[in-house]
């Protein structure tokens, strides 16, 4: 794999400045617009400076990656905890339901650039095999989360299941920021019930779209 130089301890926010840079050439621009020398110009660089931290296109979009993997991990903060997943998981469809609501509901509409630039770098990492190695390993502590909460569900096999909650939300997520579904992207009272349906399914619970059934229910 083609590594980036790490920073110098008088710029320790250079990296971070490409990697943001980066992104939002890939939104705005796609993959053919990031070039070395546009990520120098629109952050502001001197010429050459994306380059000495990046020196191949490989290892440019290293950097983009390993950024877009910090900030989405910001987006499971609630489950995640320094790349790991916490231990204390909601243990109600309810439960799990609302959070994983928020967090799709999140990603739709404040965390959209992010996404379209992870759709290109995953189009992309199926022609580049240090990139598909890195993007495969990145996605390792999200699919980790959803397993944890299967498994905190009672599911027999959450490792099943858990995979396919993940490629639910990517689906949903896909469908209102790419697909055909952008201009009408779901409410996250929408995607709750979705997500409280597919648990239910998989788990052979009653319906919970009211939250946690009371005993006398």
């Amino acid at each position: 794999m083609t590594t980036a130089k790490r920073t110098s301890p008088d710029r320790p926010d250079r990296l971070v400045l490409i990697g943001d840079t980066a992104i939002r050439l890939l939104v705005e621009r796609g993959m053919r617009g990031l070039t070395h020398r546009a990520v120098d110009e629109s952050a502001g660089l001197p010429p050459g400076s994306t380059s000495y931290y990046a020196r191949t296109r490989a290892a440019l979009l290293e950097v983009a990656l390993a950024r877009m993997t910090v900030l989405e991990a910001g987006e499971f903060a609630p489950i995640l905890a320094d790349g790991e997943v916490h231990l204390a998981l909601p243990g109600d469809v309810a439960g799990v339901a609302d959070l994983v609501a928020t967090i799709v509901s999140a990603a739709i509409r404040s965390g959209r650039d992010q996404k379209i630039a992870r759709y290109e770098l995953a189009l992309e990492a199926t022609r580049r095999s240090e990139l598909r190695t890195m993007y495969d390993e990145a996605g390792t502590a999200f699919r980790g989360a959803a397993v944890g909460m299967l498994a905190a569900l009672g599911s027999t096999t959450p490792e099943r299941h858990g995979r396919f909650v993940v490629a639910w939300c990517e689906g949903v997520m896909f469908d209102a920021i790419a697909g055909a579904g952008w201009a009408t992207p779901p409410s996250r009272a929408d995607i709750r019930v979705g997500v409280v349906e597919l648990l239910s399914g998989m788990l052979g619970v009653g319906d919970a779209r009211r939250g946690p059934e009371s005993p006398n229910e």
